[in-house]
């Protein structure tokens, strides 16, 4: 085995998406990220993940704030580093299958008004789905990075992932991301698979986690003493938690060695100074909840990421049966292992979940079905890494012949019909991607977006620094 070159390991800055998005439910606003964006970047980051993932849904519905100007606004800011989305493959940022044409158009604007690397994800690791951003990421000359979501099973051997990475190479993709979105790869594991993964594929391997199991920190360090070239931290004031370990300690448990970011910690200093009231502001109004700060070690236990847990609580408490929650997280691997063993990530976490708790509550199990997991065993989201349980399936969808081509491939081009259906409210090109992904939300965003144009309604309030409740 060739010897792991050391060097400096790269750093991929999470606050503006994916931090903000763990611990505040996405809430965080343009104007807030503004003023500190230059000195993000002065501090040399490999690139400053910003947009995609839930911040588009977030900024329509809940921020009134149009997501192409928040990127083109940070765009202008930030001349000098990388600017990162999280693209979940043919589901876009949304959550069902949209036609090639749209997810063409959607990597073609997004590049466009700013956007350097994508990082295309499915929840099913079923790369078919990822084909068609791929190559419109390489077409525009983006960074098209491949994230594997990592998750257990006996499925998931060291082989599956050489295989898969081989063959994400071979699809064109540029860097490879561990996505281990539950906090799931402990340090010794994350040493094995990066090791394996040096072997099979000679793309950059990029690691994101969530401290939610409390072994982030060390995974990192075991990771890129592996030979993993960059990862995913997040300033202090919203680290840890169910966030990203913190950039400042990362940077300094490296320093003097071959890895060294060669950060300054007085800018980074200065950064967290910018940052820590947003955080105060956010706890007194219980925007930021004390739960999602901790440490959940039964993430290890149950192979469930934190948010998935809190979601089972509440779905429980809202039936009146929460003293079947021990009995829900037990079903929760049986449902799992029926519909294939698929990771645990969005939306094949809340469909797995949702299952679990009906056929506890119900005592019957599948007597009743989700429609969402009755698509799932039809095919419509993909190919699991193991068959579907053959009774289940049955009782399930019954005579449905399920499909076994790329989801995709039965779906006829939808931009010039979102086009004509939304043509009243266009302002510039990107409204109909928006409401293509989203046309109820999208709808009533370009609706108050032309009141406070015209300023019919003098009524309406200044909600630029509003914080609103999930």
């Amino acid at each position: 085995m060739a010897e792991i070159q050391k060097k400096p390991v790269k750093f991929t800055e999470t606050i503006l998406r994916d931090a903000h998005q763990s611990l505040i439910a996405t809430r965080m606003t343009t104007e807030q990220m503004l003023p500190i964006a230059d000195k993000l970047d002065k501090v040399g980051y490999h690139a400053i993940e910003c947009w995609g993932g839930a911040t588009f849904d977030a900024c329509l519905r809940f921020l009134k704030e149009d997501p192409w100007e928040r990127l083109r606004k940070l765009r202008d800011k930030i001349k000098n580093t990388k600017l990162q989305m999280l693209f979940r493959g043919q589901n876009i940022l949304g959550y069902n299958h949209y036609a090639d044409d749209v997810v063409e158009y959607f990597v073609q604007k997004s590049v466009a008004n700013g956007i350097d690397i994508i990082r295309i994800f499915d929840c099913l690791n079923d790369i078919r789905n990822l084909e068609t951003a791929v190559k419109a990421a390489n077409k525009e000359n983006a960074h098209a990075q491949i994230a594997l979501s990592y998750t257990l099973g006996d499925a998931y051997t060291l082989d599956y992932w050489k295989d898969i990475a081989k063959r994400i190479e071979d699809m064109g993709a540029k860097s490879l991301c561990i996505k281990d979105m539950a906090g799931l790869l402990t340090p010794y594991k994350a040493s094995e698979l990066v090791t394996a993964l040096k072997e099979a594929t000679s793309l950059p391997i990029d690691l994101h986690t969530h401290y939610t199991s409390g072994v982030a920190s060390m995974t990192y360090l075991k990771a890129v003493e592996a030979g993993c070239d960059i990862i995913d931290t997040a300033m202090s004031p919203f680290a840890l938690g169910t966030s990203q370990p913190a950039t400042e300690v990362m940077a300094e448990a490296f320093k003097g060695t071959p890895y060294d970011p060669g950060f300054d910690q007085e800018l980074l200093s200065e950064i967290a100074d910018y940052f820590r009231p947003i955080r105060e502001e956010a706890l007194e109004s219980g925007l930021l909840s004390t739960k999602v700060l901790g440490v959940n070690i039964n993430t290890l236990r149950y192979q469930v990421p934190g948010g998935m847990l809190s979601n089972l609580v509440s779905q429980l408490k809202e039936m009146g049966a929460e003293d079947k929650f021990r009995e829900v997280l037990e079903e929760v691997p049986r449902v799992r292992k029926d519909f294939g063993d698929p990771p645990l990530v969005t939306p094949s976490s809340q469909i797995v979940g949702t299952q679990a708790v009906l056929n506890v509550v119900t005592g019957e199990r599948y007597k009743m079905v989700t429609k969402e997991s009755k698509k799932l065993l039809s095919g419509e989201f993909g190919q699991t890494v193991k068959p579907f349980d053959p009774e289940v399936q049955k009782k399930c969808i019954g005579d449905t012949k399920p499909i076994t081509c790329r989801p995709a491939d039965l779906i006829e081009p939808q931009l010039a019909k979102l086009e004509e259906e939304m043509k009243q409210y266009k302002e510039q090109d990107e409204d109909v991607l928006s409401y293509a992904l989203f046309p109820q939300v999208a709808t009533e965003f370009f609706k108050y977006r032309e009141t406070q144009r015209t300023k019919v309604d003098p009524t309406i309030a200044d909600t630029e620094n509003k914080v609103y409740p999930v």
